[in-house]
Formats: structure tokens, C-alpha cells, sequence
């Protein structure tokens, strides 16, 4: 029987857009459609090491620098706009031809503002319908909106109520968007075991920022004596580990190693990207998050967290590893109820 090619499509923006895909992509096989995965850099050497066996293609790169320092993240973004929105056109061309090509029955994106076609059903994924820029959130906003409006659906990955994960990130009074709320995601499952780490370091996200934070880290746990698992979050051809002291390093981890040092870890310490807070979640993992200098919405994620009990934070600069201690008065994070009807979103893809 001839399977349905569904396109899925990340942005390659740390590797938060990626890791969310992978239950999409298991999701379409599971329900008889066959996945072709497009994207670029880190986010798809990570998918093809994830499905080997499926069809991938190389999409062009948005070429996004960030700032050194935190306080020049807006506007280095706003001197790119330009040559992004080049890219984003330039990206909408190449789908349409490969819709031709592959003969390719709809489309997911998930942030990738250019991979649409007029020719089949397109769903856009995001946890954030309102861009949080300061002085600029409004213009931002409209236009990031102005986008979503060209695809058939938009699927927030959280829920509707006031229990929700995104917070005013991902709820727009906008009622011309057409919205579906599917519920957290996450390629991830919560199994109760020995555990085996105090702390699970888990980095990601944009250099130079990236190593900024892990030079910082491995610094200040050196003061630490605990048991620490340390994921450095560098795609390369094979995981590697390397033990020093207390500290275990691993470059990465695939989903099935991920998922079981998670779930052996008490504590971990990340990014404050939508991507881990729904993984988190999922696990009901006490955490402590340092956002991104400068990314606005990790920045409001963190605080929403901490204004919620959840979990506490820092900023980059003032990060002291004594402030761990600190998640102990916190709850930590909760699952969410409302997982995705995958059958139901599905059937955008048969109705043409």
C-alpha cells in the first residue's frame, strides 16, 4: 500500500525544534504515513542519527549569529532580519519544487517560517504566538503572526487552561490564528529507578553561548563533590564518554540514553528552552535553569517557573553552583495532562 510522504521540518535553532520532532516523526510512521525529515546543521545530523533509515534533505541555513553579550541579542537579530527573510523565501521556492519532486502529501513545520506550499495541507508548530523583544514585541509579534497565517493549522504544543507550561507565550488573543492545542510533547517516558546522578548537566542552544556556559560550569564543579552526569550537547559522529572524578562527560546522547540518565538523575540543570521544559515535565524532575543571555523567552520561562514554585534560576553572569541548594524549596516540574490525538491532527493529511 502506498504510504503518504508527510514533510517534517525543524528549525535549526539550538536543538530543542529537533528533539520535539522526534515524537511527530514516530507518531506519522506509527499511523501509516512515511516521514521525509528536512532541515539543516545540528538539527539534522541529530535526526539522522534518530531515523536512519528514513529520507532527509538539507534545507538552507539561516545563517543566525548571536551576540557575545546578552544585551545585544535583540538587536544583532534585528541587523539579520534581512538576509533571514532572503533565506525564508529562498526556503518556500525549494519546498514547493520538492513537493513536486517527492510527491509529498502535506507538510509540519516547526518554525520554519518558509516551508509551506499552496498545494497540500501545512501545519506550523509553536510554543510561541507572542514574541517577547521588549520595545519591539509588538512589531515582532505581528509579523511572526503575519506568517503563521499562511499555514492551514498552527499546533501549540501545551495546553489550553491555566495549569499550562507556555504561559502568555503560547496563548494569543489573536482569534484569526487557527489554533490547536495538542498538548506537551516529548520523545521521552518516566520510569522510576535507582538513581545514580545528583546532578545531570544537560547544554544546548546557539554558540558562542554554548560553550560559554560549559567552560563556566566545569569551572564551578570543581567545588562540587556529588555524583554529576555532564552532557555537553555536541553532535558528532559517536557517543563518547569520559569519566573525571565525580564528573561523567558525554558529547551526547541519543533519545534511549537520554531518557534513561534523565530519569537517574535527581536534579538537572539546563537551558530554560521550551523543549526541556516539556521534558522535564514529562519526567517531574526537579530542576534549575540559567536562560540563554539575552533570549527573551527563555528568560520569561525561567521567571514563570520560579513565580510558580516550580523551579529556580539565575542568569549566566551570576551563576554560583551553591545556588543548586536552592531547588530544594521548589517543587519541582509536573506532567501536564492532554497528550496529542495524533489520529484526529492527522487527518489534515487525508483530507486532500
Amino acid at each position: 500500500m502506498h504510504k503518504k510522504k508527510i514533510l517534517v521540518a525543524p528549525l535549526n535553532w539550538g536543538l530543542g525544534h529537533a528533539t520535539r520532532c522526534i515524537p511527530i516523526v514516530e507518531a506519522l510512521e506509527n499511523h501509516g504515513f512515511e516521514p521525509v525529515i528536512a532541515s539543516d546543521g545540528a538539527a539534522l545530523a541529530l535526526l539522522k542519527k534518530e531515523f536512519p533509515h528514513l529520507n532527509t534533505i538539507e534545507l538552507p541555513s539561516y545563517h543566525i549569529e548571536y551576540a557575545k553579550r546578552g544585551a545585544f541579542f535583540k538587536w544583532r537579530l534585528l541587523l539579520q532580519m534581512p538576509r533571514m527573510f532572503a533565506t525564508i523565501s529562498k526556503e518556500n521556492k525549494m519546498v514547493c519544487k520538492l513537493i513536486k519532486q517527492h510527491n509529498i502529501s502535506g507538510i509540519i513545520s516547526d518554525n520554519r517560517l518558509g516551508v509551506f506550499c499552496k498545494s497540500v495541507p501545512n501545519v506550523f508548530i509553536t510554543h510561541q504566538l507572542n514574541v517577547l523583544n521588549g520595545n519591539t514585541t509588538q512589531l515582532a509579534t505581528a509579523i511572526h503572526q503575519r506568517y503563521i497565517k499562511k499555514f492551514d493549522e498552527c499546533w501549540v504544543p501545551d495546553i489550553e487552561g491555566s495549569a499550562n507550561l507556555s504561559g502568555k507565550l503560547g496563548h494569543s488573543e489573536n482569534s484569526t490564528l487557527k489554533l490547536k492545542y495538542i498538548g506537551p510533547i516529548s520523545r521521552l517516558h518516566k520510569t522510576v529507578i535507582p538513581k545514580k546522578y545528583d546532578l545531570m548537566v544537560l547544554l544546548s542552544g546557539q554558540e558562542p553561548h554554548r560553550t560559554n556556559l560549559e567552560q563556566k560550569l566545569e569551572a564551578q564543579l570543581k567545588e562540587y563533590q556529588k555524583r554529576v552526569l555532564f552532557v555537553r550537547g555536541i553532535i558528532e559522529d559517536t557517543e563518547q564518554m569520559v569519566q573525571l572524578g565525580n564528573i561523567t562527560f558525554y558529547n551526547y546522547m541519543s533519545s534511549a540514553s537520554l531518557e534513561l540518565a534523565l530519569n537517574e538523575s535527581e536534579m538537572v540543570l539546563c537551558r530554560s528552552g521550551y523543549t526541556n521544559v516539556m521534558d522535564l515535565a514529562k519526567l517531574s524532575k526537579k530542576a534549575f535553569f540559567i536562560p540563554t543571555p539575552g533570549q527573551s523567552e527563555q528568560e520569561y520561562l525561567a521567571k514563570k517557573l520560579k513565580r510558580c514554585g516550580l523551579a529556580p534560576y539565575s542568569s549566566q553572569n551570576s551563576f554560583k553552583i551553591k545556588d543548586l541548594a536552592k531547588a530544594e524549596v521548589y517543587k519541582g516540574l509536573k506532567n501536564v495532562n492532554g497528550g496529542a490525538k495524533w489520529k484526529d491532527l492527522f487527518s489534515l493529511f487525508e483530507s486532500k
